[in-house]
């Protein structure tokens, strides 16, 4: 199956997009012989005084010899006497290894040594991307074999952690390098193929920035090169090679080894990940076996701890410290004792801590949804989950999330249910979820289904929202289909509704509805159609 013109069009834009904020925010070099021409001598350099923290930019070599630039911050007064608990802190994708340079700091003042390096096939480092595959998990350990042997590191005391790709680095090693004992994975990934793939549907504006970002900064392997191709152009004939490539890059698939090694992991992420959705951070943390915690705040990919990697002051990274602070040197500070759960709210900014994740929700709100609802599909009905990066960091900082009018919804093109208003305030916690039966007249097709905030004037603020596609159905039969939202914390105030939206088009993802297709979406007596929306009371 094809992407429409739309699609294309919206891929396009997505990709010319990403190739301008990239080549303004980091001026990247094109490839590798231009990165070497503009970095420093491969001998190591340094900077220290006596009472200063010592940094020196060296080169590590990774798997296979692979050359790896990094940074290595030791901390003040440093004589070989003693050792330091080491934390180790890959790139995130597309960015160079000066990345962690104000964190990394500020944990060498307080007594450990810090090596931070550039992800292979990125900038200055050598090889190819691969998309932390296995030799990017061999470099990991390659890394800390080159900190205790060069180093005053602790061998029983290593930890790593990073920001979207480093942390999923960072996890993926966890599970196969029984050395590093504490993890602090930010804005980072447990399942690949749920975060990109979530609902059968392609991530479109996620992949296109991440192949865009990747080609730009660094050397995409061929492998992944394929990949994104076959992803992107919807090739249905390599879902399953596609998959398999997904699953070998996702921590989950490797609980077992994790927990086998009892590693003390923090996972933080954003509600409005347009990368990662916090969902499979969420499914993954409550399997967990070890020292766990998990936190989620307002934002999109890597803003809930942004602002930290400019050293200014966040609260991601403060707990991140103190999570290090607690497993690596055993500091009594009260992190282990606290509520493991920490969610943001989107609309207070409060803060709210839970015993698990299961505890987030004390009900549900069961919205029924009636009748029978025939739409048309290839066009946009105007509810949308917005652009990535653009519309959660407006729902961050100004609290404004993509909006629609839904009486104007057009019905042709929206499947649409609205609750009475509510008398009193609505605290939405976690995962809301869609149960229903859609009929099609073409064996595949995709929906999307929108939860929102309606005020008395019809201006619906988006509380959450999922894509799902499905392929081989037999057309004009009917078939059912179980949905998860992505989680969120949203408070609707009192004397607002809650609506139900489904269409069929969303710039986010890739469609898969033939010209001319209509979806139904009934509640068989049988097996009635309804949304669940978890709410703290």
């Amino acid at each position: 199956m094809t992407p429409s013109r739309t699609t294309l069009r919206a891929a396009i834009g997505t990709v010319a997009a990403a190739v301008l904020a990239t080549t303004v925010l980091t001026g990247a070099p094109a490839n590798a012989e231009a990165a070497t021409a503009a970095a420093p001598s491969s001998a190591p350099t340094s900077a220290a005084s006596d009472d200063s923290v010592s940094v020196k930019f060296v080169d590590i070599k990774g798997d296979g010899g692979t050359i790896l630039k990094a940074n290595v911050f030791t901390p003040a007064g440093s004589d070989g006497t003693r050792r330091y608990p080491v934390i180790v802190l890959p790139t995130s994708w597309a960015m160079p290894q000066i990345e962690y340079m104000a964190q990394a700091k500020k944990l060498a003042d307080s007594g450990y040594v810090v090596v931070g390096y550039n992800s292979r096939g990125f900038w200055q480092s050598g090889g190819q991307i691969e998309t932390a595959g296995p030799k990017d998990i061999a470099d990991a350990s390659k890394v800390i074999d080159w900190a205790l042997a060069n180093t005053p590191a602790d061998p029983q005391k290593v930890g790593m952690g990073g920001v979207s790709y480093g942390a999923g680095i960072s996890l993926l090693a966890s599970a196969f390098d029984k050395r590093i004992k504490v993890v602090a994975a930010l804005s980072g990934w447990a399942d690949l193929i749920g975060s990109i793939y979530s609902g059968r549907t392609q991530h479109l504006q996620a992949a296109a920035m991440l192949g865009g970002a990747g080609a730009l900064t660094g050397r995409p392997s061929p492998e992944l090169q394929s990949i994104l191709k076959n992803f992107l152009t919807s090739n249905l004939s390599k879902e399953e090679e596609m998959l398999a490539w997904g699953k070998k890059r996702s921590p989950a698939t490797y609980l077992d080894k994790i927990n086998a090694n009892g590693t003390a992991i923090m996972l933080g992420n954003a509600w409005g990940d347009s990368l990662f959705p916090p969902n499979q951070y969420a499914d993954f943390y409550e399997k967990l076996k070890g020292p766990k915690r998990l936190e989620f705040r307002p934002g999109d990919h890597a803003t809930a701890e942004g602002l930290g990697l400019l050293g200014l002051p966040n609260d991601t990274w403060t707990n991140t410290k103190r999570w290090f602070d607690h497993y690596l040197k055993g500091a009594d500070n009260g992190i282990d004792r606290e509520s493991p759960v920490l969610l943001k709210s989107r609309s207070t900014g409060a803060y709210e801590g839970y015993k698990s994740w299961r505890d987030v929700p004390s009900a549900h709100r069961r919205i029924e949804l009636n009748g029978t609802r025939q739409i048309h599909t290839n066009l946009d009905s105007g509810a949308n989950g917005g652009l990535i990066f653009l519309s959660s960091m407006l729902d961050q900082f100004l609290r404004l999330p993509p909006m629609a009018s839904v009486p104007l919804l057009p019905r042709s093109l929206a499947a649409v249910w609205q609750t009475e208003r509510y008398e009193s305030g609505q605290r939405v916690r976690g995962t809301t979820r869609l149960h229903t039966t859609v009929t099609s007249t073409a064996e595949s097709g995709t929906g999307i289904a929108y939860l929102y905030d309606v005020g008395p004037l019809g201006l619906g603020r988006l509380v959450s929202h999922a894509p799902f596609t499905f392929h081989g159905k037999t057309p004009n039969q009917p078939f059912g289909v179980d949905l998860e939202l992505f989680s969120t914390a949203y408070d609707v105030p009192a004397g607002h509704r809650l609506a139900v939206v489904v269409d069929s088009v969303d710039p986010l993802y890739i469609e898969h509805n033939p010209n001319g297709a209509r979806l139904t979406f009934s509640s068989p007596a049988s097996d009635p159609s309804y949304v669940s929306v978890p709410v703290r009371e």
